[in-house]
C-alpha cells in the first residue's frame, strides 16, 4: 500500500511540473557589465516587459539598453515593449529641454542571445504609437536582449588574449586608467622588422552606445592576426595599434556616452582633455607624428538610424596638405573597392565641417589632421547599425574588409 501511495504521489508531481514551469515569474535585470534599462512594468500573464533605455543623460544619450530576462519557459513568447526615454538630453555640448528622438533607441530589429556569446536579430519589431514591440522565444533559460550586440571590457580582454596567442609579436598595452579607475587596453602589433615602419592607429567606441564599432574592430583584429596573405603582409610592413573601446567607463555602466557632460570623448581632443585616455592617445600620436610615422588614423563609429549604408566622415580638404589630400583620395578609393558587402561603403564621403558641431576642432580626426605628419590620413568610419546585416557577422566582415583596404593602400605607398 505504501509503495502504491508513493507511485501515485510521484505521478501527481510529474503531471504538475508543466504547470509549475508555466507559473515561473518573469524577471528583468540590468545589474551586470553594460546592463541598462528602466523597467516600467512586467505583465506576468502576457509575458510582456515594458521598459525604456536606462542611463544618466549627463553621461550621454539615453538610447542604449541591455537587459537579462529570466523565467521564460521553453517555446514561450516574451514581448519587449520599448518606449523612448523621457529625460531631457544633451546636444551640441549643452542640456536641452527635449528628450532624445525615439528612433535612436529603436532599431528595426533587437538583438538577443541565450548564452551571451552568440547574438542574433529578433524578427522586425512592430511599431505601436510611439513604442515598438519585439518578441523573443524562450528556451527555458536566461535571455539577454539589447539594442545591438553588446561588446564590453570583458569582450576586449577575450579578444586581446586571442590576438596575442595568434600573433606572438603582439602585446596588450594599457593606454590609460580612466576617471573611474578602469583600464583602457589595446593591441600593439610590432612584427615588422622594417626600420621605422608606418603606423596604423585604429580605435572604436568614443561613443559608448555605438557597440557595432567594437565588432568592426574585432573583425579587423581577427583578420589582422590571421594567416591571410594580406594580413601577413600588413604585419610585416607596418606597426599597428588597435583599441576596441575608448569610453570604457560608460560602456561598463550602460551609459550612452555621446554628448556627455562636459563633453564626450570625440569632442575632447583639446589642449587639456577631460579624459585621461584621450590625453594618453594624443601623447602617443604626437610622438609618432614627430617620427613622421603616423600613416593612418581610423576612428570607428555607428551613425544615425536612417543611415543604411556605411560611410566616411573626413575633414575639409582645405585643412590638408597636397600630399595628404592625394593620399586620402587613394585610401578612400581602396575602401570603396574592398568594403563591398554585405554592408558596402558609400563612395561619397561626408565632411566634418564648421557647421557640424560647436567643438568641431576638438573632434579626433580634425585634431590628428592638424597634428599629424604632412601625409597622415585621418578618417572616421560610420558602420550602419539599423539594417538586416548589422549583426556580429556583418560588422566583423566590415572590419576584415577595412584591413584589406588598409593593406592595398600601403602597398601603393611601397611602390
Amino acid at each position: 500500500m505504501e509503495r502504491m501511495k508513493h507511485i501515485l504521489v510521484t505521478l501527481l508531481l510529474v503531471s504538475l511540473l508543466p504547470h509549475f514551469a508555466q507559473a515561473a515569474e518573469v524577471k528583468a535585470r540590468t545589474d551586470f557589465e553594460g546592463g541598462s534599462a528602466t523597467i516600467e512594468s512586467i505583465d506576468q500573464a502576457t509575458k510582456t516587459i515594458r521598459f525604456t533605455p536606462g542611463g544618466d543623460p549627463a553621461r550621454g544619450w539615453a538610447c542604449w539598453w541591455y537587459l537579462r530576462v529570466d523565467g521564460v519557459a521553453k517555446d514561450e513568447t516574451l514581448t519587449l515593449d520599448l518606449g523612448a526615454s523621457n529625460k531631457p538630453t544633451r546636444n551640441d555640448g549643452k542640456l536641452t529641454p527635449n528628450p532624445l528622438a525615439a528612433s535612436w533607441a529603436m532599431p528595426d530589429r533587437a538583438t538577443f542571445s541565450t548564452d551571451e556569446k552568440t547574438w542574433s536579430h529578433t524578427a522586425p519589431g512592430k511599431r505601436v504609437d510611439k513604442r515598438i514591440l519585439y518578441t523573443v522565444t524562450g528556451n527555458g533559460g536566461p535571455l539577454w536582449i539589447a539594442w545591438g550586440p553588446p561588446f564590453t571590457p570583458r569582450d576586449t580582454d577575450k579578444l586581446l588574449d586571442y590576438a596575442i596567442e595568434k600573433s606572438p609579436d603582439s602585446d596588450i598595452f594599457e593606454l590609460a586608467t580612466t576617471r573611474e579607475k578602469r583600464t583602457i587596453k589595446g593591441l600593439h602589433v610590432h612584427e615588422s622588422r622594417i626600420l621605422n615602419p608606418p603606423v596604423i592607429w585604429v580605435h572604436a567606441r568614443q561613443h559608448a552606445w555605438e557597440s557595432g564599432a567594437s565588432w568592426v574592430a574585432r573583425g579587423f583584429t581577427e583578420w589582422l592576426v590571421s594567416e591571410d596573405e594580406d594580413a601577413l603582409w600588413l604585419r610585416a610592413n607596418a606597426e599597428i595599434f588597435l583599441i576596441p573601446i575608448m569610453d570604457v567607463d560608460n560602456v561598463a555602466t550602460g551609459n550612452g556616452g555621446k554628448e556627455a557632460d562636459p563633453r564626450d570623448h570625440n569632442r575632447d581632443w583639446a589642449e587639456q582633455p577631460v579624459y585621461p585616455e584621450v590625453a594618453a592617445a594624443q601623447k602617443r600620436l604626437l610622438a609618432l607624428a614627430k617620427e613622421n610615422r603616423l600613416s593612418l588614423f581610423l576612428d570607428l563609429h555607428n551613425p544615425a538610424p536612417n543611415d543604411r549604408q556605411p560611410f566616411f566622415f573626413v575633414g575639409p580638404e582645405e585643412n590638408l596638405t597636397p600630399q595628404a589630400k592625394e593620399y586620402r583620395t587613394k585610401f578612400l578609393a581602396e575602401t570603396v573597392t574592398h568594403i563591398n558587402g554585405p554592408l558596402p561603403v558609400e563612395k561619397k564621403t561626408r565632411t566634418t565641417g564648421a557647421s557640424y558641431h560647436p567643438l568641431v576642432k576638438q573632434i579626433s580626426g580634425m585634431w590628428v589632421t592638424a597634428n599629424g605628419n604632412p601625409d597622415t590620413v585621418a578618417a572616421c568610419l560610420e558602420t550602419s547599425w539599423n539594417t538586416p546585416h548589422s549583426t556580429t557577422a556583418g560588422y566583423r566582415t566590415v572590419g576584415k574588409q577595412l584591413g584589406q583596404a588598409v593593406t592595398a593602400y600601403l602597398r601603393q605607398q611601397k611602390k
